[in-house]
């Protein structure tokens, strides 16, 4: 359907043929200044609307309730990755076509986490038994695998030709893709399992989050953290940089913390820290407009979205039965996709465009409303 025209600006103001009172005139009876009685007629800037309900959900079966796993990814091609067990389905957001990309049963394995590159033609793919494969997704061919960790792979990041991977052996290897060998750097610090990795925009910094409760932060060249973060009491799976400002990272921790802090990685200071009342499984910067959005396990399955730096809620949106595990944001940095252990993928509008190209709400997504990814 084709969105109603936008009202002319002048529709329902009165037009004055007068010119308005000079306050400084004499026998002026208003208090109120011109500039001000200017800036009192003006018309108000309309709060934005954030519908409370996903204008898409699909069914996801079998996708595992493992606060530990990182199974749903959106590339910058507007396809969607999804690990369902020992299988990859792609979706993509434009045609709704679900294509089989891999499947792990042959070799008794299954998918731990998922990860597209920047340029979204190729997949990484993380397993239960420690591979991280490579998979080309317009020939659904893997191109290589790549061995070294000693356990489930939970985690991947890319920065450029560079693949990170977090295991449960409490490792993080570091993959250059251009090379033949396994990885090229192996960082260790952690002590108990990786869960969560993110590399900042410009490619200088890793941060890695574990269920040791601690927050790191490395470099390109550093096998050991620059930065230590012990302040979170749970793991710490949610990670992101904002691409707003340089060397501001937000992270999350699980049920026993519940709080999002921000850190100044420049300064390695702490900035802030919001207890946000539930397990924090995921967070995302917006590109378009500095706020983010946070997704929760126990007790409330909410998705809360925040303004930044005074941390309001913009919006609370329900619907998950089970805590919200999974989440990435469309390449136009408008939609999110949330998945959980309830076995449902949910898209919501909250972020507005681009300043110069305005909210363009995607009305044809209401088609098909209810799909399976299998």
């Amino acid at each position: 359907e084709k969105p109603p025209a936008s009202p002319q600006k002048n529709l329902f103001r009165f037009k004055s043929s007068r010119p308005g009172r000079d306050e400084n005139a004499p026998y002026s009876r208003s208090p109120v200044g011109m500039d001000s009685q200017r800036l009192l007629g003006s018309p108000r800037k309309t709060p934005r609307k954030i519908s409370t309900v996903p204008y898409k959900v699909l069914d996801a079966p079998a996708l595992q309730d493992d606060f530990y796993l990182n199974l749903v990814d959106w590339s910058s091609l507007n396809v969607l990755a999804v690990g369902l067990g020992a299988c990859v389905y792609l979706w993509s957001a434009c045609t709704s076509k679900v294509t089989k990309l891999c499947d792990l049963a042959l070799e008794e394995d299954n998918v731990t986490s998922v990860s597209w590159t920047g340029r979204g033609t190729h997949l990484a793919v993380g397993t239960h038994k420690g591979e991280v494969q490579i998979w080309d997704a317009s020939k659904c061919q893997k191109m290589r695998s790549m061995m070294g960790h000693q356990a489930r792979v939970g985690t991947l990041s890319w920065s450029g030709n560079m693949l990170s991977s977090g295991s449960r052996d409490r490792s993080i290897l570091q993959h250059d893709v251009r090379v033949p060998e396994q990885y090229v750097a192996k960082l260790s610090g952690h002590r108990q399992e990786v869960c969560g990795l993110k590399w900042s925009s410009d490619g200088q910094q890793l941060a890695s989050g574990g269920n040791d409760n601690k927050l790191f932060v490395w470099n390109m060249h550093s096998t050991s953290p620059v930065l230590r973060f012990n302040d979170h009491t749970a793991a710490v799976k949610a990670i992101a940089w904002s691409p707003h400002q340089n060397g501001l990272l937000a992270s999350g921790g699980g049920t026993a913390d519940r709080c999002i802090r921000f850190w100044n990685t420049t300064t390695s200071a702490a900035l802030n820290c919001v207890d946000t009342g539930s397990q924090v499984c995921n967070l995302s910067w917006s590109k378009n407009i500095n706020e983010l959005v946070s997704t929760h396990g126990y007790s409330q399955n909410q998705i809360v979205v925040w303004r930044y730096p005074n941390m309001s809620k913009v919006v609370t949106l329900t619907g998950h039965t089970l805590r919200v595990l999974y989440l990435a944001l469309s390449p136009d940095s408008q939609t999110i996709v949330t998945g959980a252990g309830d076995e449902t993928l949910r898209f919501w509008n909250i972020f507005p465009g681009p300043k110069t190209k305005g909210d363009s709400g995607d009305s044809s997504s209401l088609l098909d409303f209810s799909s399976r990814i299998r």
